[in-house]
């Protein structure tokens, strides 16, 4: 590796353009621990006196550019429930001040909220539990990263309170921005039990932040880890996680709302631009398939299929489109029979195939508008005329899916979304119907057969994230103006 790139525990006089520890007198481009006097271009720990350019544990004094950990007298970037003392926050959701965190800290997501309750109250079991829920960060770079069938060992520095050889872990609201040349690998307490560092004696998550937990490690450690672990099953999904410092209200808000519902189905941040979607390497893999994206043309193409509609369905579009051509003209809701006959007569050239598919759709539509309006989510009165959502809220995703593979910049995937919301306002008038046009969409194109097991799981989730979103006092859809 090129001197000075290694990122961790730089030296004094190196030029570290990322990692961990960087001592006095360097000029630290990278994360952690920016020694007093330094120009910390990065973000974690920057010291009295430094000029942050970044984010996290900004000290009291400091010209703190950035949100998460800044000390008493700073300006914070508020949003939904940010606590008194902030600027530009909304009413909404309390709870952002945390037990356990330094006073006038604000947690960024719920799992450092959670992750400062736990430690606060001295229950190491329950920080375990808390960490198993999440995903954890490691830096990796990406030169190492795209390394075919190798896995770069964890990263290790020196802390010098504790004097301990400590691997170093961030959680999903302390990522910092995004960089070209420095990506993150998601691990969870099960694999950091089994690829431990023999020498390193603390897993120090969040070090240098307000939201800092130093935990013991080694053999002894690592069987209370994988149990954790396999308490928790995976990390948690379908849930709502907001960033306090990303974008909550305007144009690029209401753009990655779009994409919210995939955001809840994974567990990750919906308001986020950043350094990772999900890991890096998954995000590659996902984005070779099904998306069939491995270069910055083929992100190009993809947008732009998916901003017109091509990938939700020709054909299921064609049924609704009849349906709501024929209650212009009627002026009133069809029928079945109605519909059905419109439908034959549109899709009478057609071949056999998508004539059977076209019944199969209008099969499926009515049955699930019949099982939302049992579940009180559609009016007895309304309808969904498109399924568009499911394109655009994808759209999202595979801008964020490629800023993370580094096949886009942050300004590139900003434009990107911000094209997003116009076709989605021409589509829907509400953020209910929106959510609805795209739990449509996710059924329609189920597998599983009417009835069965998989048919109403996949319901089931469907419906509690239309609710999730649509009731939630923190969702975007409730603090977001549609139009």
């Amino acid at each position: 590796m090129p001197p000075g790139h290694d990122g961790y525990g730089a030296g004094p006089g190196t030029q570290a353009p990322g990692g961990y520890g960087a001592g006095p007198g360097t000029q630290a481009h990278g994360w952690h621990g920016a020694g007093p006097g330094t120009q910390a271009h990065g973000w974690h720990g920057a010291g009295p006196g430094t000029q942050a350019h970044g984010w996290h544990g900004a000290g009291p004094g400091t010209q703190a550019h950035g949100w998460h950990g800044q000390g008493t007298g700073t300006k914070a970037p508020g949003g939904y429930g940010t606590g008194p003392g902030t600027a530009g926050g909304a009413p909404g959701v309390a709870a952002q001040r945390v037990v356990g965190a330094p006073q006038g800290h604000f947690a960024p997501t719920e799992v450092e909220r959670e992750l400062a309750a736990a430690s606060a109250g001295g229950d190491q079991d329950a920080v375990l539990d808390v960490l198993a829920r999440t995903r954890l960060y490691v830096l990796v770079p990406r030169m190492h990263a795209d390394v075919p069938d190798w896995t770069a060992p964890l990263p290790t520095f020196r802390d010098p309170a504790s004097r301990r050889t400590c691997v170093p872990v961030l959680t999903p609201g302390l990522l910092p921005p995004w960089h070209p040349e420095w990506v993150f690998r998601a691990v969870d307490l099960g694999e950091l039990a089994r690829s431990w560092p023999y020498d390193a004696r603390r897993l120090a998550v969040n070090h240098g932040t307000a939201f800092a937990v130093l935990l013991d490690a080694g053999p002894r450690r690592s069987k209370a880890w994988q149990r954790a672990d396999a308490r928790s099953g995976a990390a948690r999904e379908g849930r709502l996680l907001t960033d306090a410092a990303g974008p909550l209200h305007g144009p690029l808000a209401h753009g990655l709302a779009l994409g919210a519902h995939l955001a809840v189905n994974n567990g990750i941040v919906w308001n986020r631009l950043g350094a990772v979607y999900q890991d890096y390497a998954t995000d590659r893999a996902r984005l070779r398939s099904p998306w069939g994206v491995q270069h910055r043309a083929d992100l190009r193409d993809r947008l732009g299929s998916l901003m017109q509609y091509r990938l939700v369905g020709r054909v299921q579009e064609g049924v609704l489109r009849a349906r709501h051509t024929l209650a212009l003209r009627l002026e009133r809701p069809p029928t079945r029979a109605e519909w059905t006959e419109a439908v034959e007569r549109a899709f009478a050239a057609r071949d056999a195939g998508d004539r059977a598919e076209a019944h199969r759709a209008l099969h499926r539509f009515v049955r699930y508008e019949d099982r939302f309006r049992a579940d009180g989510v559609l009016a007895p009165d309304r309808r969904i005329d498109t399924l568009a959502a499911f394109d655009l809220g994808r759209a999202v995703n595979v801008v964020r899916l490629a800023l993370s593979a580094r096949l886009s910049d942050p300004l590139g995937a900003e434009q990107d979304v911000l094209r997003l919301s116009e076709p989605a306002r021409r589509a829907y008038s509400s953020w209910a119907d929106f959510s609805l046009g795209y739990a449509l969409a996710r059924l329609v194109h189920g597998d599983d057969a009417d009835g069965t097991p998989g048919e109403e799981s996949l319901y089931q989730q469907s419906l509690a994230q239309h609710r999730i979103l649509t009731q939630d006092p923190a969702s975007p859809y409730r603090n977001i103006p549609w139009s």
